[in-house]
């Protein structure tokens, strides 16, 4: 039984590291899914952030992501807001999570701002996925993102320095999606008792 957590800024590639570890048999969880479902229509979580932060966030009945990004990445008081709000739910699914491993399982926890909530101690190691900045900006272009919300997420994370200090493998993704594959892959080989 094993608990990774798998960090890295935005656009590093985390997430296609965390299906790469899927395929190979670990259980993967996305905190940003979990804080995702923590305000869907219908939550607790979902009747309090429209409380706080009012109609003009909502798009269809639904919370508008994007309309609520760009205020939180603004204001570093409204952000602590929405965390006080996602954090406590999105930590008792991870608790449950872990609770449930049996044997020889390891569990992925994906999760971006894992040096931000100080829950490095949570796991039996850490894997950052790191890329070059202008790598990363591209990544998140393509997805759709303009310039200035990207600037705003980057400068909202840790910074790389911060995140290899709490790192036990550093997972380097500048290359293409087979790269990513392979690395994903030695450090799974490394973690796997041969038997598996």
């Amino acid at each position: 039984m094993r608990v990774i957590g798998l960090t890295g800024g935005i656009g590093s590639g985390k997430s296609l590291a965390a299906e790469y570890f899927a395929d190979f048999g670990a259980l993967v969880i996305d905190a940003d899914q979990l804080a995702r479902a923590a305000i869907e229509r219908g939550s607790t979580g979902f009747d309090e952030v429209v409380a706080t932060f009012g109609d003009s966030i909502l798009k269809n009945g639904e919370i508008d992501r994007r309309a609520l990004g760009e205020l939180i990445f603004k204001d570093p008081a409204l952000k602590a807001t929405l965390e006080a709000i996602i954090h406590p739910w999105v930590r008792s699914e991870f608790e449950a999570a872990v609770a449930s491993l049996t044997g020889n399982q390891t569990l992925v926890y994906e999760i971006p701002l894992l040096f931000e909530t100080r829950g490095a101690d949570r796991f039996d190691l850490i894997i950052t996925v790191e890329a070059d900045l202008d790598i990363r900006t591209a990544r998140l272009r393509a997805k759709g993102l303009q310039p200035s919300e990207i600037e705003a997420r980057i400068a909202a994370q840790a910074t790389r320095e911060q995140r290899l200090s709490i790192a036990d493998f550093v997972i380097e993704n500048n290359g293409t999606e087979d790269d990513l594959l392979r690395k994903v892959e030695n450090i799974w080989d490394g973690l796997t008792p041969t038997s598996n």
